[in-house]
């Protein structure tokens, strides 16, 4: 294989290898060096190693991002108050067409999904992204994990027991979820606490992210008061140098918040029944640096 021919293969599928590690591991950092070092592996491999590219890549890639998985969880113990996956900038385009498979993608990368994500095992979670996400045959994930068929389908069967039992059921209308977040905005930006109160869910959460770097709660709030009295006091502590923009992450639409130029925090809402069931808010800035100089 030529070094351009190596070049192309890679690159056509980057994409799928990125959004495996991504969902693995929650950083986007973290998720482009294991793409990286799967790229030197597979640079370096010979035409007897790989019989087939695409198997040969998600192999590498998910044995390379299960093992940096077992070594941050470690350190996401002593985490500063709640964590949050990096915010990551979604647009699926014409390289997904057909709505039900879009619906898929952007489910298996929201926020809720990939916090109750991080209770799996490495292994759960390596089984779970590539079968419910990417569709990946059991024996497929066998041989990727070095395991056999049937233990993988029960990896499989337990992850997805688990992250049923825990993933919120939220509305996936992409429309009627915008709304409510632009009446959101308006009404925590315009001081109108009782159209605010109005939007959110009687047990409402609230999820702050600021890895104890910058001003968040330390825990997580909720019901409408605490969380609707909380937003409206940040709405009126902020300077007025506030620019606001719109924008699609992790499958849905999300509020870029900039100060002075600079990102200050991105805001993400989940919505069931008309109301706002959670609000999401990243403050950490290591979190935030894709949104620098935008």
């Amino acid at each position: 294989m030529t070094a351009d021919t190596a070049t192309d293969v890679f690159e056509a599928h980057r994409p799928v290898l990125t959004g495996v590690a991504y969902r693995m591991l929650g950083r986007i950092a973290d998720a482009e060096d294991v793409v990286q070092e799967a790229w030197l592996r597979w640079s370096s491999a010979t035409r007897d190693d790989v019989r087939g590219p695409r198997a040969f890549l998600i192999r590498i890639v998910t044995r390379l991002a299960v093992d940096r998985l077992r070594r941050l969880q470690s350190h996401r113990v002593a985490y500063v108050g709640p964590w949050l996956p990096e915010p990551l900038v979604t647009d699926f385009g014409p390289a997904v067409p057909d709505t039900a498979e879009q619906a898929v993608l952007a489910d298996s990368v929201s926020l809720a999904v990939l916090v109750v994500l991080e209770s799996l095992s490495p292994l759960e979670r390596a089984v779970f992204v590539l079968r419910e996400a990417f569709g990946f045959p059991y024996g497929e994930i066998a041989a990727t994990l070095e395991r056999t068929e049937a233990a993988v389908r029960q990896l499989a069967g337990r992850a997805r027991h688990h992250v049923g039992e825990r993933k919120p059921r939220y509305d996936v209308d992409p429309v009627h979820r915008r709304d409510l977040t632009e009446r959101f905005l308006a009404a925590a930006a315009g001081g109108d606490i009782q159209e605010l109160l109005a939007l959110l869910a009687p047990d409402v959460r609230l999820v702050g992210d600021s890895g104890g770097k910058s001003k968040a709660p330390l825990r997580i709030l909720e019901s409408a008061d605490k969380v609707g009295r909380f937003l409206y006091a940040v709405a009126h502590d902020q300077a007025q140098d506030l620019e606001i923009r719109s924008l699609e992450l992790n499958g849905g639409p999300a509020i870029l918040v900039l100060a002075g130029g600079e990102p200050d925090c991105v805001i993400q809402v989940d919505v069931r029944d008309g109301v706002i069931q959670c609000v999401y808010i990243v403050r950490n800035p290591d979190k935030l640096t894709t949104f620098v100089g935008t």
